[in-house]
């Protein structure tokens, strides 16, 4: 009998679904566990929330798709911590785009993610990877949610600037965030040290697009910068795709979700969205560290 555990540590929440003989045995679902985004304590605690809520299992291995692990140090740090949780389970961190491809059973292909943050991840026939994006809310994410909230609310501030009305996108946020006041949702923007709490709001911008250019205008050029993740990692590997969608604003957003495929099939690049969890992708790879003779898999 073997047990293994996966983990998708993303920045907004952590889904982690324990598999015993290949059946599904429990799953449960906590608070982001982005490392570079609230440090290793902070993981540490709501990881061990996670494992409690599953009953602090034994297993054989474990796999963890984890936002933030660009740097090398980081995933060192998450190995550790898990070997720690996990005593005597066979353990691999990756970040988390690599789950997509899994999930979805493919060998070859490209993923673009979109929830809080944004990245893109291939792999192509060959078995060559790489990776575009991803490098955080306060350098990058482009099209993600915190930064969609960023981004309108720059704009609304340029309309208070500007004397004018805050409209609907202004409406919008302020609405969302429950304040009256361009500058009251500044600063409580401001006192959100993590970007789940931006991208909490990203669904006001979607809700003012119909009405509001500027909103319509931001959306757009998430649209841009997201199929450009996807191109530039084509691009990278000479890969045809198919491009998995996934990330919660991504497969949620229709508005979105239309742009980028009109904006990917422009470049002769196909769209699928992602059926199942990312976090089944964390369990076929922990299924791996078991039953290959070849060890854990290189991360790019």
């Amino acid at each position: 009998m073997t047990t293994v555990l996966g983990l998708d540590m993303g920045g907004s929440r952590t889904r982690a679904r324990l598999v015993r003989n290949r059946n599904i045995q429990t799953e449960a679902v906590g608070a982001g566990t982005n490392i570079t985004a609230v440090g290793l304590p902070e993981v540490r605690r709501r990881l061990a929330g996670v494992l409690n809520e599953l009953g602090n299992p034994g297993v054989d291995a474990c796999c963890a798709g984890a936002a933030g692990t660009e740097d090398a140090r980081a995933r060192g740090e998450l190995e550790r911590l898990l070997t720690e949780l996990l005593p005597g389970a066979r353990v691999e961190v990756v970040h988390d785009s690599r789950l997509v491809l899994a999930a979805a059973n493919l060998v070859s292909g490209l993923a673009l993610i979109a929830g809080t943050g944004s990245v893109a991840y291939g792999r192509s026939q060959r078995g060559e990877e790489a990776r575009a994006g991803g490098w955080g809310w306060l350098l990058g994410d482009e099209g993600g949610g915190a930064w969609l909230v960023r981004e309108a609310l720059r704009a609304l501030l340029r309309r208070v600037d500007d004397g004018d009305r805050n409209g609907p996108l202004g409406v919008a946020l302020m609405a969302a965030a429950g304040v009256s006041d361009p500058l009251a949702l500044a600063a409580q923007l401001h006192g959100s040290r993590e970007p789940e709490q931006w991208a909490a709001l990203a669904d006001a911008v979607f809700r003012a697009a119909a009405e509001d250019p500027g909103a319509q205008a931001i959306i757009e050029q998430g649209a841009d910068s997201l199929a450009d993740l996807a191109i530039r990692v084509a691009k990278r590997l000479g890969e045809p795709g198919p491009v998995v969608l996934a990330g919660g604003l991504l497969l949620h957003q229709p508005l979105l979700e239309r742009a980028v495929r009109a904006r990917l099939s422009a470049h002769g690049l196909a769209a699928i969205r992602l059926d199942d969890e990312p976090v089944a992708g964390a369990v076929q790879i922990a299924s791996r560290l078991l039953t290959s003779a070849m060890g854990p898999e290189t991360t790019p």
